[in-house]
């Protein structure tokens, strides 16, 4: 009857910033611990721990999620990329990541991987977005800092570079 209530951990095989890592993945754990303490990517942040702030939002196969609310064991393989993922191969910043730091998009950066990510698969959908497609887009990450306009501000300025560039 004990051996019944030993917990089973998950060997899971994840894609992360384009390399391969295979990890035990307790029950219950999140990604955002498994990201953080086993794969050492603290640029993922905990915030609220309840899926408001953003902080901890990183890119599941192709798609936001916010990584505090999404159980590691449940994604047996998975390709993640999180903020440290999205610089070039030479290391330097992709436009969306040049356009904040040049619109003073941040001050305390906190807020980076859910504002950065969001941006990014925002403009996958909209090259040309509307303000209120922006709003829409960056809606479920908070930023304490900016008062939002600088943050508007930059996601238009990296969609200009991106549609000067594609």
């Amino acid at each position: 009857m004990m051996d019944d209530l030993l917990v089973q951990s998950v060997l899971v095989q994840w894609r992360v910033n384009g390399k391969l890592h295979e990890i035990e993945a307790m029950p219950g754990m999140s990604l955002l611990d498994a990201v953080r303490e086993q794969l050492g990517l603290t640029g993922t942040h905990m915030g609220c721990q309840t899926g408001h702030c953003g902080a901890c939002t990183v890119m599941l196969d192709g798609r936001i999620v916010k990584s505090c609310l999404t159980q590691a064991a449940t994604l047996p393989r998975a390709e993640i990329v999180t903020i440290e993922g999205l610089k070039r191969a030479d290391g330097t910043l992709n436009p969306v990541q040049q356009a904040f730091w040049d619109e003073a998009g941040f001050q305390c950066g906190y807020c980076a991987p859910g504002m950065l990510l969001s941006a990014m698969e925002l403009l996958a959908e909209h090259p040309d977005p509307t303000d209120a497609q922006i709003d829409t887009g960056l809606a479920g990450n908070l930023c304490r800092c900016t008062g939002y306009r600088s943050l508007v501000r930059a996601v238009k300025a990296a969609a200009a570079k991106m549609r000067e560039t594609s």
